[in-house]
């Protein structure tokens, strides 16, 4: 079994390919300002690379399951997203708009590896226990110090060598995570005997997987709703500093969050890695959405940042427990699958969310402020009301990535339970005899 080493590799593998995707945000709209002019195009562009991850990510999860040979999937996906990067960084400007379209979503069908993908690999790597709950929780402390990195990249390299630099920039970070790939100690997959079952089989499998759990299809039902109202953040923030009178500072609330967000992960990893999950979802929605309600009421810039900040590290919380939640409740042969599934949603929650900012703004950055807060509590209810629902099918005590885990409590991937009928459940309930039993004879 891998030891740190090889978790330690996979951070920089994820640190590396998520700076990458993080900083196209900002480095296609730059792109497209200084060489068309026109940052309208950018979000086109931008609308192109994200558009394809909730119709990519069953298909991405499927052929990731079916990989005998994962490194060498993930290396090559990798490849094509660098390879799509750089493609963009040199056709902006100077290809027509529909064929620069078609790149960003080519691109963008390997997106869903990034976003969700590489975080299946921890459970891959190592047994359920407190070392996989610790790699969870630095996990989504590098999805968080990617959201700093990677604009802070993008905009540092626009500055100093332009636009095109920085695309060019990203595309090496992701070429190196395509090279780290290879390295990663993962144990071969499916092998010896071919998969005969139809692509599209697994593609449904994967969603049946979500549904078909209690526990995924809470978090995944909140989290989507939670992202609805994050999506809007920024456009919120941006929009918040302005009409306080201070123009260009929104982006300085969004680094606050950005920060906490990286902050709450850390300080989990570090203290209580194996919080159980479900009330860290819980606390990580609720902290949020009370948060940012603070920063709408805010009297002064410092203490809207700080709420900002706040916010920021309630929300590092919810991604560690987004990735336990599905690491521990998806069946080890779609565990790829659900976790791409699952931020596709995220991602294509967040991208409606940010269209309906622009679309059906309130006129007032603080109703929007607060009603994103308000999504932040809702999901909090929608999470509760799920869990609470009995499902249609019929659900096993223990999902099979907690088997014999003895750090969480029962209902939350609970303490190991023997099957009825077992060796270990007769031994507990069989009277005791001092003769022999006679041999079952029924069978």
């Amino acid at each position: 079994m891998p030891g740190p080493g090889g978790v330690r590799l996979y951070l920089a593998t994820a640190f590396c390919a998520r700076t990458a995707d993080e900083g196209m945000a900002v480095g296609v709209v730059m792109l497209a300002a200084q060489r068309l002019d026109s940052a309208a195009q950018g979000a086109f562009i931008l609308a192109a690379w994200m558009a394809p991850h909730v119709l990519a990510a069953p298909t991405t999860g499927a052929l990731a399951a079916r990989a005998r040979r994962p490194g060498v999937f993930y290396a090559s996906a990798l490849t094509g997203f660098a390879g799509a990067v750089a493609a963009l960084s040199v056709s902006v400007g100077r290809l027509p708009l529909p064929a620069v379209l078609v790149v960003a979503a080519v691109g963008g069908c390997c997106g869903p590896v990034v976003s969700g993908g590489l975080s299946s690999l921890p459970a891959l790597m190592l047994g359920p226990g407190k070392e996989q709950d610790r790699a969870y929780a630095l996990d989504a402390s590098v999805h968080n110090a990617a959201g700093v990195a990677g604009p802070a990249v993008a905009g540092t390299a626009a500055a100093a060598w332009g636009s095109g630099s920085a695309v060019a920039a990203l595309a090496v970070a992701a070429a190196c995570a395509a090279a780290l790939a290879c390295a990663l100690p993962l144990p071969p997959g499916p092998a010896a005997r071919p998969d005969t079952t139809p692509v599209r089989g697994d593609l449904t499998a994967g969603l049946v997987a979500v549904w078909g759990s209690r526990e995924l299809r809470a978090i995944t039902a909140a989290t989507s709703l939670a992202f609805l109202g994050l999506g809007a953040l920024t456009t919120t923030a941006v929009l918040l500093a302005d009409s306080r009178g201070r123009p260009g500072t929104g982006g300085w609330l969004m680094t606050a969050f950005a920060v906490g967000a990286l902050a709450g992960s850390l300080a989990l990893a570090r203290l209580r890695p194996t919080a159980a999950p479900v009330r860290l979802a819980v606390t990580g929605m609720t902290g949020t959405g009370l948060a940012l309600a603070a920063a709408a009421l805010a009297p002064g810039p410092l203490t809207c940042a700080a709420a900002f900040a706040a916010a920021g590290a309630f929300d590092g919380l919810l991604l560690t427990a987004t990735l336990r939640l599905r690491a521990d409740h998806a069946p080890p042969h779609r565990r790829t699958q659900v976790f791409t599934i699952g931020a596709g949603l995220k991602i294509s929650a967040a991208a409606l969310g940010a269209a309906l900012a622009g679309w059906a703004g309130s006129g007032s950055a603080t109703r929007d402020l607060a009603a994103v807060a308000a999504l932040q509590l809702v999901a909090v209810m929608v999470y509760a009301a799920v869990r609470r629902r009995p499902g249609s099918g019929k659900e096993p005590v223990v999902p099979p990535a907690a088997v014999g885990r003895r750090d969480r409590e029962p209902g939350e991937g609970g303490a190991p339970v023997s099957p009825p009928g077992s060796r270990r459940e007769r031994s507990r309930t069989a009277p005791r005899s001092s003769g022999r039993v006679p041999p079952d004879r029924t069978r």
